[in-house]
């Protein structure tokens, strides 16, 4: 009898988990479950799209929906979001987002890769259609046809992480005038103050503003301009503002199905990336894993441990608890004007 594996979501850890589970069991029923509209992109590029150095949008996908299905006989079902699960049952019950309607799927075993949605505080007029955030292809389109209509000329990028600093970069590389505001006494807090001091003074030879040790308090939208107030009462205007404050991970599914929970709501899981159901497995920047050099259970939001715990979940899917996952050390590279900026470890 063959075994029917599900999978809820795409991406690094879904579809690498989806791919490895082919590999291991041929005869099986592998179906992947994507509320979006692609099956497996580069998130790491999307930036680079929206600046132009990736010019061409399908050098952004690793694999297609037809591609997947046909290498590796998987089912790939887009556009179509969990809404919930059956522990008892061993069942999820799913949304086709195109026809609207609801229908129920059995499973053998079941791993969750829902990834991690952008942080937005509680401010005032935070959804006003200039405030944007970047997590997927559809934001990434939603940000460059802003532009290009709109003729934007100062933006304001709120965060100073990897994505803010790339924003930051390729808004620059398109002729914008950029803002960074950052909380922290430094941009990319992951590292040093050392290492974040050349990147200030790298910043300031490229013309980008950065108000550090500052945050937003309120947004001020006017009919031309959206404005940032800040603690310090300083208030900037720009033609839009980029979000890049940090992820939460995606937990409404685990967390209304029971399954345990960490400190920083990501889903706990053990050694082999088990939850608290025996019968379901999660991987990627929904979990909380181990930090290696801690010892305990992180939010880690990287594509490179994302893929290997996938790997190891299938086997795990397939074979039982046989291979540990060891954890992360969060190593991490990103490219900042002409600088090359990487950290490994604790700061």
């Amino acid at each position: 009898m063959k075994n029917i594996y599900v999978i809820v979501g795409g991406v690094a850890g879904g579809a690498t988990a989806a791919a490895r589970l082919r590999r291991l069991d041929e005869s099986s029923e592998i179906i992947v479950f994507e509320k979006g509209n692609y099956i497996s992109y580069a998130n790491c590029g999307l930036p680079y799209y929206i600046g132009e150095t990736i010019k061409d949008w399908d050098n952004l996908f690793v694999q297609t929906e037809e591609s997947f299905e046909s290498r590796f006989n998987v089912d790939v079902r887009l556009k179509n979001e969990v809404v919930s699960i059956n522990r008892e049952k061993k069942e999820i019950k799913v949304k086709d987002l195109v026809k609207n309607e609801l229908y129920t799927i059995k499973y053998d075993k079941l791993l969750l890769s829902p990834g991690a949605e952008p942080f937005k505080p509680n401010i005032p007029s935070i959804d006003d259609s200039r405030i944007f955030t970047l997590r997927n292809p559809e934001d990434t389109k939603k940000i460059k046809d802003y532009i290009s209509l709109k003729n934007v000329k100062k933006a304001v990028v709120v965060g100073a992480g990897f994505i803010g600093l790339e924003m930051a970069e390729n808004l620059h590389n398109l002729g914008i005038n950029v803002s960074i505001v950052e909380l922290a006494p430094q941009v990319m807090p992951l590292v040093d103050f050392e290492i974040a001091s050349e990147i200030h003074q790298h910043l300031k030879t490229k013309g980008v503003e950065f108000y550090l040790n500052d945050q937003v308090v309120s947004f001020l939208p006017e009919q031309l301009k959206i404005g940032l107030k800040l603690q310090s009462g300083r208030e900037i205007y720009a033609d839009m503002i980029i979000l890049s404050i940090g992820v939460k991970p995606e937990n409404k599914l685990a967390k209304e199905a029971g399954l345990s929970l960490g400190n920083k709501g990501g889903i706990l899981v053990n050694e082999y990336l088990q939850t608290s159901d025996e019968n379901i497995y999660a991987v990627g920047d929904a979990i909380e894993g181990l930090n290696y050099l801690l010892n305990k259970n992180m939010i880690i939001p990287l594509a490179g441990p994302a893929n290997k715990q996938a790997r190891i979940a299938a086997y795990n899917m397939v074979y039982g608890n046989k291979i540990k996952y060891k954890g992360s050390i969060g190593s991490s590279v990103a490219k900042v004007f002409d600088l090359t900026v990487a950290s490994c470890g604790l700061s």
